[in-house]
């Protein structure tokens, strides 16, 4: 598998699927899976069981995984998905925009 484009807390947009052109942060990502969570998404509801924290039961909506050639890292300034790029600044790898050569911070 090739080195994830996508981390934790990055800003996504959604290129395909029901939620295409929606953007969201990215919650969680797994790796082996090759899927992420993003917020606001993907949502679907989960029955929940009646608990101390939540006496009634009922229905949630959570996030569902999405893969993740399904998303884009988004560039605020572009107002776009885009491409990345590495470079490397003294010690660090940083992410690069390939549309505005800005450096994308999560």
């Amino acid at each position: 598998m090739s080195i994830a484009r996508i981390k934790k807390h990055d800003t996504v947009i959604a290129i395909s699927g029901e939620y295409a052109g929606q953007t969201g942060k990215v919650k969680r990502v797994d790796l082996r899976k090759g899927v992420v969570f993003v917020e606001g998404l993907n949502l679907v509801k989960k029955a929940v069981r009646r608990s101390q924290i939540k006496p009634d039961g009922g229905f949630i909506e959570i996030e569902a995984p999405i893969r993740i050639c399904k998303v884009m890292p988004y560039d605020p300034e572009a107002k776009k998905g885009v491409r990345i790029r590495r470079v490397r600044t003294g010690d660090t790898l940083e992410r690069v925009s390939k549309a505005t050569n800005k450096v994308l911070h999560g």
